[in-house]
């Protein structure tokens, strides 16, 4: 296995970034004809870069991984990298089999990006023994660190989150489940460097229970399409402001999770139609999702007003 000398660093710099600023996973700009716009993806990156995210996560799951081919894939992580410049941790997406998944991780590894967030891999129910097998086997090709993510079909249980911290390049777990009990014995299991992030879809909504078992740090799909929002609902819950987070939860984070479950999908195309309610160029999403109907159209953007009047800012 060939270990990267900069894992405890890369680890270091996740840690920091979590701490100062939400961790953003940004879109995947589309032509109108579904092929990749390059040039919108890096108005676009940069356009979140700025906005100062503690670590920023291209073709994960909000960026459509699974429908990129592999030289679209190398040019959203380059074009991150690049705009990035250093500035915050690049931690790109990889998944399906674990031969696939260490293709991806290679042209992540060529393209300059300083980590991977392995998704949950294709299709099949695996034991235990197996989900703890595909990160080995994905470690073994890689020097990248590694961010284990868990829903949907991978669960871990405290025996096998311990064999994958024991993994010299696997530095994390992301969680999807939001079993608030068996993320607290993981946490509690886990050695005392090992990261956990909240990976709940609109994580701001459980963003408080989260951090009760010890994982403050959560993705935010807000910040994709109102990064003033997602920036002032994190700088009130890390100041402990909860009127201020209260009144965020009531007016817009909840029904911004009741229409996302309106429509399976809607966890990524509601978040491409927000922003391109916003002029930004990110395009349609490709199949199998569908972009929202007239009227859930109409109701988002009666929600983002509301939401960016909360913060005082501007459709």
């Amino acid at each position: 296995m060939r270990v990267n000398p900069d894992t405890d660093a890369v680890a270091r710099r996740l840690r920091k970034g979590m701490v100062n600023g939400v961790l953003s996973f940004p879109l995947t700009s589309f032509h109108d004809d579904g092929s990749l716009d390059p040039d919108g993806f890096r108005a676009y990156v940069a356009d979140r870069i700025a906005t100062g995210p503690g670590a920023v996560f291209p073709a994960c799951g909000t960026g459509e991984f699974f429908s990129l081919d592999e030289d679209e894939y190398r040019q959203v992580v380059t074009i991150t990298v690049e705009e990035a410049a250093g500035r915050v941790p690049v931690v790109a997406g990889t998944g399906y089999g674990w031969a696939q998944a260490a293709r991806f991780a290679r042209i992540a590894e060529e393209a300059g990006a300083d980590a991977l967030l392995v998704l949950p891999h294709y299709l099949v129910a695996a034991p235990q023994d197996g989900l703890v097998a595909q990160l080995e086997q994905i470690a073994a090709r890689t020097r990248l660190p590694l961010i284990a993510y868990q829903r949907g079909q991978v669960a871990f249980t405290v025996a096998s989150a311990k064999r994958i911290a024991g993994i010299p390049t696997v530095i994390g777990l992301k969680d999807g489940h939001s079993d608030l009990d068996r993320l607290q014995r993981l946490t509690l299991a886990a050695p005392e460097d090992f990261l956990f992030f909240n990976g709940a879809a609109t994580a701001e909504i459980q963003a408080r229970a989260y951090a009760t078992v010890g994982v403050p740090a959560y993705s935010s799909a807000v910040h994709a399409f109102a990064p003033e929002i997602a920036n002032a609902f994190f700088t009130a819950f890390q100041g402990g402001d909860d009127g201020t987070v209260d009144k965020l939860l009531r007016d817009f984070y909840v029904p911004l999770v009741e229409l996302r479950d309106r429509v399976p999908g809607y966890a990524v195309s509601l978040v491409k139609a927000a922003a391109r309610l916003r002029g930004t160029p990110v395009g349609p999403v490709r199949a199998p999702l569908t972009d929202p109907s007239a009227a859930d159209l109409d109701a988002l953007e009666q929600l983002l007003t509301t939401g960016l009047d909360l913060v005082g800012a501007a459709l």
